[in-house]
């Protein structure tokens, strides 16, 4: 056995050969099941394309960079359901581009933050972050009180759907509508809540006579987690 190992190690091109046809194979069991399924996510009742407040939130949370120090993922974990709720689905990132799973948790985990906290309160944590927690090593952001510049948002619904979120005709052609009214307490929440079930609405940054960046920022982090009625769910087989 070890001699015929030691063949093949001392003659290159076969050993390049061998690891091209492993390769190979490897690749084909993965991918090809991939073909014989509709989809590799199963769909999850509520999860729906993000609104035009929320969507701006979302491009200023990656812009800041959020991601690098907050998670948007609970693992099947006990402790971390405990802790956090339900573990994430895969369903819930599935109209992110990119999604925002993270890769460590200097602070803890967003994915269930929406309604956990009052807009007064992230506006103030916002702001200056140890002013509500002492022991925060996270920067202020009091910058995000300036107005929002949003102006091509029908076109950025427009390339999302071009990459398979299902952005409907109406839902393009009122983007800039639906943005104003979901942060004005007294816009068309009845139109917007049609297009965009449990989208939080109101004013989020203590001003309602303007947008914010805040505005959109807290519109985001509202909704994130609620959007699934986990209460029937069952976090069963979750690992000690």
């Amino acid at each position: 056995m070890f001699i015929k190992h030691s063949t093949i190690e001392t003659k290159p091109l076969l050993l390049l050969v061998l690891i091209i046809i492993t390769i190979s194979i490897g690749g084909l069991v993965e991918i090809v099941p991939l073909y014989t399924v509709e989809t590799t996510i199963e769909r999850v009742e509520g999860v729906r394309p993000y609104t035009p407040l929320e969507q701006a939130g979302r491009n200023i949370y990656v812009r800041e960079g959020c991601y690098l120090c907050h998670s948007q993922m609970i693992r099947p974990f006990r402790d971390e359901v405990e802790r956090y709720g339900h573990y994430s689905l895969a369903a819930e990132s599935m109209y992110d581009h990119p999604f925002q799973w993270g890769s460590k948790r200097t602070g803890p985990d967003l994915a269930r933050v929406g309604g956990k906290y009052s807009n007064d309160w992230h506006v103030a944590h916002m702001i200056n972050p140890r002013a509500l927690v002492p022991e925060s090593i996270m920067p202020g952001y009091p910058f995000l009180m300036r107005e929002l510049a949003a102006d091509d948002m029908r076109a950025h619904l427009e390339t999302l759907r071009m990459i398979g979120v299902p952005y409907s005709d109406d839902m393009v052609e009122n983007a800039a509508a639906d943005l104003a009214a979901q942060a004005d307490p007294d816009g068309d929440h009845d139109s917007l809540l049609a297009r965009y079930p449990k989208a939080v609405v109101g004013d989020f940054d203590g001003d309602p006579s303007r947008l914010s960046e805040m505005d959109a920022l807290l519109a985001y982090l509202q909704m994130l987690g609620t959007l699934v009625d986990f209460a029937d769910a069952n976090p069963a087989n979750l690992t000690q």
